[in-house]
């Protein structure tokens, strides 16, 4: 049986972000039910599963694209779990958010790090 978009899409999001990404779908469904059903289906059912990158390649490229946005310290965090979720190590990430100084500046490396702190201490409670 072939799976829907829905499907695949919540079996990403649950391999990716587990309770986070839940929190989120969840924060939606009173005020913008659809919203949530988009990121489930586009971005987690037909985005996150394609050939060509790996999940942790797919996360790396997220948490920096969020960090050089800027203002998106809320998804930044989901996808800082994402990525330790997916096998990213916290020295990688940092790693990769030093890189972007160059290209968008101190002030969003600088939140971007403060979000990264906050999230490792969180993950490093339920994981060790």
């Amino acid at each position: 049986m072939n799976q829907t978009r829905y499907e695949i899409g919540t079996e990403q999001l649950k391999k990716i972000d587990g309770v986070g990404g839940e929190k989120v779908i969840e924060s939606l469904k009173e005020i913008a039910p659809d919203l949530g059903k988009y990121i489930i289906e586009f971005a987690f059912g037909d985005i996150y599963p394609r050939e060509g990158l790996s999940l942790q390649e797919r996360e790396l490229i997220t948490i920096t694209s969020l960090l050089t946005a800027g203002g998106c310290e809320p998804q930044l965090d989901v996808h800082i779990n994402g990525a330790l979720n997916v096998g990213i190590t916290p020295e990688k990430i940092i790693e990769a958010f030093i890189q972007c100084i160059p290209y968008t500046g101190f002030p969003k490396v600088l939140n971007a790090v403060n979000v990264a702190k906050h999230v490792f201490a969180a993950y490093e409670k339920t994981v060790g």
